[in-house]
């Protein structure tokens, strides 16, 4: 079998297919592991700004694909004035450096903080490795293959609107450079494993962590138990 037609044209199928099994085989089997298990009492710091670097930096970038995704013609209309190219793609650049910062600290922090690394789990580790994949090759992209936001309106949203048809048409992206390949597959990679991980919690409507003030936790010690040692 060709590479490029399991990779493009059966893989990504393969990768839904056990997001939508296992998503509801945990929703209705481990109801209450819908949960972030924060780590923030651990350590604050560090976890507010990799947190929040993260979070505005994905959720930008991920706006972008799906504004890409879903009116293309606009997209095309849009950079086909310089300027406003210029200004559309150095937009996408700076969301996806925010993000990949954001992952990079939140690394950083799960290496570093003692605490913090005691209970992070292997699963934990297998997300921050495809995390790190997809937006560091994302933003490889961004930097030395320009107009991504043109050719990604122009080449991989009828691609990926083949695939919503299942009639997959590999054509449009086998001639991507092999970076934006990696980019893509590593967020099939991502999509295939979500739903055995913490990420989860994102599908938990009412989300309001972005808006909601900050939770502060306090520690406070039982001073009679104390005396009585």
């Amino acid at each position: 079998m060709n590479l490029d037609l399991f990779l493009f044209a059966i893989f990504p199928y393969l990768a839904m297919a056990i997001f939508f099994i296992e998503t509801i085989r945990r929703y209705y089997m481990q109801m209450y592991s819908y949960t972030s298990l924060s780590s923030q009492f651990l350590e604050s710091k560090k976890h507010f700004w990799g947190i929040m670097s993260f979070h505005y930096g994905i959720i930008g970038t991920l706006s972008g694909h799906v504004l890409a995704f879903l009116i293309p013609r606009e997209i095309l209309w849009w950079n086909s004035y310089p300027v406003r190219l210029y200004v559309l793609e150095l937009t996408a650049l700076v969301f996806g450096s925010l993000a990949l910062f954001g992952i990079c600290s939140i690394l950083y922090r799960r290496l570093n903080t003692t605490r913090v690394n005691a209970v992070t789990t292997s699963m934990d580790w297998v997300v921050y490795a495809f995390l790190i994949l997809m937006i560091s090759s994302g933003v490889y992209v961004a930097v030395f293959h320009g107009w991504g936001t043109s050719w990604f309106a122009a080449s991989v949203t009828p691609y990926l609107w083949s695939l919503i048809k299942f009639t997959p048409q590999i054509d449009y992206v086998v001639h991507l450079p092999v970076a934006f390949k990696v980019h893509m597959l590593s967020a099939f990679l991502l999509i295939a494993v979500f739903p055995f991980t913490k990420l989860v919690h994102v599908l938990v409507i009412p989300n309001q962590y972005m808006f909601r003030k900050r939770q502060v936790v306090r520690w406070y010690k039982d001073r009679s138990v104390q005396e009585e040692h």
